[in-house]
C-alpha cells in the first residue's frame, strides 16, 4: 500500500492470508497492488475487503486481552472515541456551513445583480418603443 506521495505502508511477500490496518498519515487517494505468481495447475483466488474507519476500526477485543483491561475501561475508551469522532464531524460540519453560508451571500448578491440588469433592460425597451411609436416609425 503507498500514499499519494508515495510512501510505502505495507509490504507483503508470499503472503495466503492476514489482517492489515493503518492510519492515514496523508490524505489523498491509497493504492494497493495485488501480484499472483503463475501457478501450474491454475489456483483460484479470493481476494476480500472488509474497510473500517474511525471507532470501528478498532480492535477491542485485543486491547481487552493485551491488558487485562475491565469491561467499564473498554467501554469508556469506545464511548471516548466515539465522542471524539463526534467532536471532529462537528468542526468539519462548521467549517461546510460557513462555506455554505458565504456561498449563499454570493448567490444572492449575483441574482440581485441579474435582476436589476433585466429590470433596466425591461424599461430600455419599453420606453425605445414607446418613442418609436410616438415619432410614427413603428
Amino acid at each position: 500500500m503507498s500514499s499519494p506521495k508515495g510512501n510505502n505502508y505495507h509490504l507483503g511477500d508470499q503472503v495466503d492470508s492476514g489482517t492489515f490496518a493503518f492510519t492515514a498519515a496523508e490524505s489523498g487517494d491509497y493504492t494497493t497492488c495485488f501480484w499472483a505468481n503463475k501457478h501450474k495447475p491454475p489456483v483460484k483466488m479470493t481476494i476480500e475487503f472488509d474497510w473500517k474507519s474511525g471507532v470501528a476500526a478498532k480492535d477491542w477485543s485485543k486491547v481487552a486481552k493485551k491488558g487485562q483491561v475491565e469491561t467499564m475501561e473498554i467501554e469508556l475508551k469506545k464511548l471516548y472515541d466515539t465522542v471524539s469522532a463526534i467532536h471532529e464531524e462537528m468542526f468539519y460540519l462548521r467549517e461546510r456551513d460557513e462555506e455554505m453560508q458565504e456561498l449563499n451571500k454570493e448567490t444572492n448578491s449575483k441574482m440581485f445583480s441579474l435582476l436589476l440588469c433585466l429590470s433596466v433592460a425591461g424599461l430600455q425597451i419599453w420606453h425605445l418603443k414607446s418613442f418609436f411609436e410616438s415619432k410614427k416609425l413603428l
